[in-house]
């Protein structure tokens, strides 16, 4: 649980800068410059990434299990997680209306997500990881929301093409995820037979 806790300390350490910390990290791009600051940044966030692979795999070897979570629970997470690559997809084709209305898809997908799994884990290591990101998803979303009111942001409006686009890549992309990626990524088939 160390190398996974530790993980996610340097993975959304990195990714809550902005939370926490906007004007140091002005301030340091200022001082360093920008492709230092994006390098160290991804390099800090792909050894977290790593290192939460690495726990995850290591804590799913010797699970704590803290509740059996119903069937349905899991069939809800097969919902979210849908939702949740159409948001994703909606924060990258441009001019769809869904990201015209909820201005940051992608961590309210990261939201959903975390708590679809969280609900269908119900181990000590799926808690703590789903727990964090979803931890860390709330409080992203409200400080790039009040960062869009302090400057004034405006989000141009979608258009059909660009909506439907955004819905098409989500579901080709979640489909691809759940009935084979999950699987041969991480070892479980969400919606088949486990590794």
């Amino acid at each position: 649980m160390t190398v996974l806790i530790l993980g996610l300390v340097l993975f959304l350490g990195a990714h809550s800068v902005r939370i926490f910390a906007d004007g140091w990290r002005t301030r340091t791009i200022a001082r360093i410059g920008e492709k230092a600051w994006k390098g160290l940044y991804s390099l800090v966030s792909l050894a977290g990434f790593a290192l939460i692979v690495w726990g995850f795999s290591l804590a799913r070897q010797q699970p704590v299990l803290l509740w059996s979570p119903p069937m349905g629970l899991k069939h809800l997470n097969a919902l979210f997680t849908l939702l949740a690559f159409v948001f994703l997809a909606a924060a990258y084709v441009p001019r769809n209306q869904i990201k015209a209305r909820l201005h940051h898809p992608m961590v309210l997908g990261v939201k959903l997500w975390a708590f679809g799994h969280l609900l269908s884990t119900g181990t000590l290591a799926g808690v703590v990881l789903f727990g964090a990101f979803l931890l860390w998803a709330v409080l992203d979303f409200r400080a790039a929301r009040q960062r869009d009111r302090a400057l004034g942001t405006v989000y141009p409006s979608g258009t059909l093409a660009g909506t439907l686009g955004a819905v098409v890549v989500g579901v080709v992309a979640w489909a691809a995820f759940a009935f084979w990626l999950h699987a041969a990524w991480i070892g479980i088939a969400p919606l088949g037979r486990t590794l």
